[in-house]
């Protein structure tokens, strides 16, 4: 959910990339909403934390010279994405900040939350509360050698799209992870310019979500030309339990709960009671995905109901999708006497085609490679389910991560300047095909470290 955001053709200057939310039955918005009194204050926390800390805001601060309104640039440089900062990102880094409980997360927490009210009020084509997949935080030189000149904010005060990369279309998970995350900021400022934003954002899926095939729940959202796509994501659908939720609590109007309903309705029609897990979603609203099976809606399913029923899904996803990445593996790029455990995208990622990339000018995939994000996500799930030997098995995945935050990633930059020391988790150990046409790749990402410090903290990002 991610996006997560995973690349396509993302390396170096090989090429453009595309984001998993472009995708055929892809599924993965995420929403983090910060319990209250959950997380450790800054100054007392442990130095792997802080070190995450510090990433996200080396990464808000990537591009100086362009203003104070501005969102974070979600990969490093290397990753080949430019400036890029994706909402979906974005909305994560500000309940990531949120659970630090310091005066200056939540002060960048607002920061980022004004720059999405921002962009809802000042896109360059529409005025209808939507956010777009992502936006040009600084300047850059694309691969076909045009200027890319402004910030976030351009000189006619309209925000800068990501048209380079044709991140210009608005995803349902996208909008409900920002949503959230301006719900949350209501919450601890007080400040109703948040909640008046995620009502927007509310509104909107809606009006272009909402279906009434067989199926039912909301689609997937719009791409950049404005057409509806005839996809339905289970994790989409997971997210707006969470939003619908927060937003019938915090306006104490029913109607949210009615489309929160409708939500859940989809979502256990995705329910597979003989294995245990839910399938991704339906490409046409009547029939069912069965392949691939992704790891977040096995984990999202789970922080967003706190189901006992469904509670297997976790089992599930720890023993479907376990993975162990080391030197001797064909295609890792994990260094010499490192190894990491964790979990996969999704069950298409243990099949993937090692003899090819899984993009043009890419490097080969590992079918072990960790995604980092989505081992925080169950580690988070396993905390919360506190069954005998979960937080056990969570530390374990927490020192995974941990271990790669030190070890993996060294001299990358943002926006052209080095980073702390080690300091941010990359997305994945080794490049890894998620089965969903992109990949992900060892370049820090405000995502995966967003979830980090979400797990760390035991800050349940879909709790009502």
């Amino acid at each position: 959910m991610n996006s997560t955001n995973g690349v396509i053709g993302s390396t170096g200057s090989q090429g453009p990339a595309f984001s998993r939310r472009d995708l055929l039955g892809a599924g993965l918005g995420v929403v983090l909403l910060t319990a209250a009194g959950a997380g450790t204050a800054h100054a007392a926390a442990p130095p792997a934390q802080r070190r995450a800390q510090a990433f996200l805001t080396a990464a808000m601060d990537a591009h100086p010279d362009h203003g104070p309104t501005r969102l974070a640039q979600s990969y490093t440089d290397q990753a080949g994405l430019f400036s890029t900062a994706f909402t979906y990102d974005n909305a994560l880094a500000i309940l990531a900040l949120l659970a630090a409980r310091t005066a200056d997360g939540r002060e960048r927490a607002v920061v980022l939350g004004d720059a999405l009210l921002y962009a809802q009020q000042h896109d360059p084509v529409h005025d209808d509360g939507r956010l777009r997949q992502g936006y040009n935080v600084g300047p850059y030189t694309f691969y076909d050698g045009s200027r890319q000149p402004d910030g976030f904010v351009r000189a006619d005060g309209s925000v800068n799209v990501g048209t380079q990369f044709g991140f210009t279309g608005t995803a349902v998970g996208d909008m409900a992870w920002a949503g959230i995350a301006l719900s949350a900021l209501a919450r601890r400022t007080g400040e109703r310019r948040f909640l008046g934003g995620a009502v927007r954002i509310g509104e909107w899926i809606e009006r272009n979500g909402r279906t009434d095939e067989p199926l039912g729940g909301y689609k997937f959202g719009v791409n950049g030309a404005d057409e509806k796509l005839p996809f339905t994501s289970t994790e989409h659908n997971t997210d707006l339990l969470c939003l619908f939720g927060r937003l019938a609590r915090l306006t104490g109007e029913r109607v949210w709960l009615a489309r929160r309903a409708r939500a859940e309705d989809f979502v256990m029609r995705m329910w597979e009671p003989d294995g245990g897990f839910f399938h991704t979603g339906t490409n046409d609203g009547v029939t069912v995905n069965k392949s691939p099976i992704p790891e977040d809606t096995q984990t999202w399913t789970h922080l967003a109901l706190d189901s006992r029923a469904h509670a297997r899904s976790l089992d599930w996803a720890a023993r479907e999708l376990a993975v162990l990445d080391h030197a001797g593996r064909r295609n890792s790029t994990v260094p010499a006497g490192q190894s990491y455990d964790g979990v996969t995208f999704s069950s298409a990622s243990l099949l993937a085609n090692e003899d090819a990339p899984i993009a043009d000018s890419q490097p080969r995939p590992d079918r072990n490679g960790v995604w980092f994000e989505g081992t925080a996500h169950l580690a988070l799930a396993l905390r919360e389910r506190r069954r005998r030997g979960d937080e056990a098995r969570a530390r374990r995945l927490l020192d995974s991560i941990e271990r790669a935050q030190d070890l993996l990633g060294g001299g990358q930059t943002v926006g052209g300047r080095a980073l702390p020391e080690r300091a941010g988790v990359v997305s994945a150990s080794s490049p890894l095909d998620t089965g969903f046409g992109f990949g992900y790749y060892p370049y820090r990402h405000v995502g995966a470290t967003a979830w980090y410090l979400m797990a760390a903290t035991r800050s349940n990002p879909l709790r009502v």
